[in-house]
């Protein structure tokens, strides 16, 4: 049975490109496997789109049920984020770069999760220590995911490994200026005109299990806030849609990438609990903070203390 390789829900470029490594490595080293994702290609983000076309990678599969297969994990280890039936499926391998999730096993895997900026940056250390070459499309993938992850480096999850992860990369890819090649990605990734607020609210959204209570948080980068000024009542009544859907909060950070800092828009069933953990004060129903790039490092683990996980 071939080892079909996911990334997390609403996958975004990071996801779906460490997917279609992960398998790549596998299948080089005698093993079978496929890349999948957690959506159909045509729902793929404008981002993702624009980086499997620029670097000629086909999309994933689509896969949203997990009972019955054997399954390697990308860049999550949630089962909240993972397809369904994922608790019954046989997991192989898991290859991550965040905290590290709730996901069992009966028997030991190949885990591999370190503290980076991207996933791509610890499969280019796997590839190496594989002594197994990346190809070429596949590493202008891994490239741009980085890019993607670390905002250009600006982001506070970036590191050294990442820096020089991109270095090696852009070498393999082809690629000589990665400023022109993050533009090109900011410009899909934040385009926001006539795309429907709920599908903008999901372009990069988790769940989240805060010690029994449900929280939701999206995430928008873009170029200018005001790139969102027409439809900011259209994502707030989104986010209420989604709220009423069991959860205790939902939270859009619109990260301005230029000016590097959120705003914050917040729905919660208790709105202090959110201003306390981020040391700020709403205004209606959001708060800039200044230096926020980050949902892993900088909004999911202030949540966390907040909610007492």
């Amino acid at each position: 049975m071939a080892i079909s390789v996911v990334g997390h829900a609403n996958p975004d470029t990071d996801s779906v490109t460490s997917a279609i490594a992960l398998a790549t490595l596998l299948n080089a080293q005698g093993m079978e496997a496929k890349a999948c994702m957690q959506i159909g290609a045509a729902d793929l983000n404008p981002e993702s789109k624009t980086v499997l076309k620029r670097f000629g990678l086909a999309a994933p599969e689509q896969l949203m049920d997990a009972a019955g297969k054997k399954i390697a994990l990308v860049d999550f280890s949630d089962l909240a984020q993972g397809p369904a039936n994922l608790a019954s499926a046989e997991l192989v391998a898991i290859v991550d770069h965040h905290k590290i999730g709730d996901v069992t096993t009966n028997n030991p895997i190949l885990f591999r999760a370190e503290p980076v900026g991207c996933t791509g940056t610890v499969l280019n250390k796997m590839f190496k220590e594989a002594g197994v070459a990346i190809p070429k499309d596949v590493a202008g993938g891994m490239l741009a995911a980085i890019l993607s992850d670390t905002v250009n480096f600006k982001s506070p999850t970036c590191t050294e490994d990442d820096k020089a992860a991109v270095k090696d990369l852009k070498s393999v890819a082809g690629v000589t200026d990665t400023e022109e090649l993050f533009m090109e990605m900011l410009k899909a990734k934040s385009a926001v005109d006539g795309v429907p607020a709920k599908d903008l609210l999901f372009r990069d959204y988790k769940d989240f299990d805060m010690k029994g209570q449900k929280v939701g948080v999206g995430q928008l980068e873009l170029a200018t806030l005001d790139q969102v000024a027409n439809v900011r009542q259209a994502l707030v009544e989104a986010m209420e849609a989604v709220k009423k859907d069991g959860r205790h909060s939902v939270l859009l950070m619109l990260t301005d990438v230029v000016k590097e800092g959120t705003e914050l828009v917040v729905l919660s069933d208790d709105p202090a609990l959110i201003e306390k953990a981020f040391d700020g004060k709403l205004s209606g129903n959001s708060m800039w903070i200044p230096g926020m790039m980050s949902r892993k490092k900088q909004t999911v683990p202030n949540l966390q203390k907040a909610f007492g996980c």
